[in-house]
């Protein structure tokens, strides 16, 4: 199981050459921390961070 972070939109995806979030094809490896978005309409932070889908975020992408 790979743990690939998209440099677009900071979604974790797995085993995935492509981001299911917003399709972008630049995956990396090199991401850390991560959070957990379950509802992002009542997430604060979520809305901050302009997260409209629920999911795993990395909070850092290099």
């Amino acid at each position: 199981m790979v743990e690939l972070a998209c440099k677009r939109c900071k979604f974790i995806n797995v085993d995935t050459e492509v981001c299911v979030n917003c399709g972008s094809t630049e995956l990396t490896k090199e991401w850390y921390g991560y959070l957990i978005i379950i509802d992002p309409e009542k997430s604060e932070i979520a809305k901050k961070l302009g997260i409209t889908k629920p999911g795993k975020y990395a909070l850092q992408v290099e």
